[in-house]
């Protein structure tokens, strides 16, 4: 086994095709399909199911794929260590988001002191972040909770309660505040499910002996505020996200104290040393916001 047929597997896995692996790493394809064929006819394995132009990872595939992952992370890392002194001055740090408002002022700081650094932000849910993460995908994330497992290394953002919010000529925009039970008789707008508002929405209903069911379901925060906005139902969110729409009303919620949202920077125990990222956890530290 060679590093260069690893090399390429790893590309044809992470890019979806060998046409994709040849032109991120500057060869042609049948450079690429030959040092598969070589990797697979040496071991005995099928790693790429192949049908017509489709092609996908075999089991064998995603668990060699799983390892690779770290492989060429720790060559990353590594490269990074060598080139220390250039690290903060273009390096590339992925981060993944459940939301991006909590991630605003501390991005800005970040360019400012190191504008050479190229910055990538993905949204997702807490799922997605935890998985990112987990499969070397993003150096960092921003999570609605404070992660117990050990191998997170993790920082506290922000605190702030649940609220409801409804458009601005709803029938309870001027209520002020609601407890779960008035919530019922309304169409509520949920996000989908493995999203961390809405588990912690539920959770502190079901308290309340209420079982609150949604009239719509839809992915991702924009989505509800467009649907709320329209004056389709009621929305939720961390009031920490609330942010400024002359369109929408914010509501407490009754019993707050049940529903903190905790906005958490997070990263894998064992990246938390990288140049980037602790350069990152530090200016966090510094624009910390008190909680609500």
């Amino acid at each position: 086994m060679r590093y260069v047929q690893l090399r390429a597997f790893h590309y044809v896995a992470t890019c979806g095709g060998f046409s994709r692996a040849a032109e991120e790493l500057y060869l042609t394809q049948p450079a690429i399909s030959d040092q598969v064929r070589k990797l697979e006819e040496e071991y005995d394995v099928l790693l790429f199911n192949r049908q017509r132009k489709l092609v996908s990872l075999t089991a064998a595939g995603e668990q060699l794929l799983q390892i690779t992952r770290r492989l060429f992370d720790s060559e990353q890392q590594a490269m990074q260590f060598l080139s220390e002194s250039r690290a903060l001055q273009s390096g590339n740090l992925r981060i993944v988001a459940d939301s991006a408002h909590h991630l605003l002022h501390i991005l800005a700081a970040f360019r400012k002191r190191y504008p050479g650094v190229r910055i990538s932000v993905r949204s997702g849910n807490t799922e997605t972040v935890v998985n990112s993460l987990y499969s070397y995908e993003a150096d960092l994330g921003i999570l609605g909770e404070m992660p117990t497992l050990n191998n997170f290394a993790c920082d506290l953002l922000s605190s702030s309660p649940i609220i409801a919010f409804v458009s601005h000529d709803h029938e309870l925009a001027k209520v002020g505040r609601l407890t779960f039970a008035e919530l019922v008789p309304h169409p509520l707008v949920l996000r989908e499910r493995g999203s961390k508002t809405r588990t912690k929405l539920e959770m502190a209903a079901r308290a309340e002996g209420v079982e609150l069911k949604p009239a719509i379901e839809a992915e991702g925060r924009e989505a509800v505020r467009e649907i709320v906005a329209s004056g389709a139902g009621i929305g939720f969110v961390s009031l920490a996200e609330f942010g400024e729409d002359n369109r929408l009303v914010p509501i407490r919620l009754e019993p707050e104290d049940q529903m903190m949202m905790d906005e958490a920077l997070i990263c894998l125990r064992e990246r938390r040393d990288s140049k980037l990222v602790n350069a990152f956890f530090e200016i966090a530290r510094t624009l910390q916001t008190p909680a609500a």
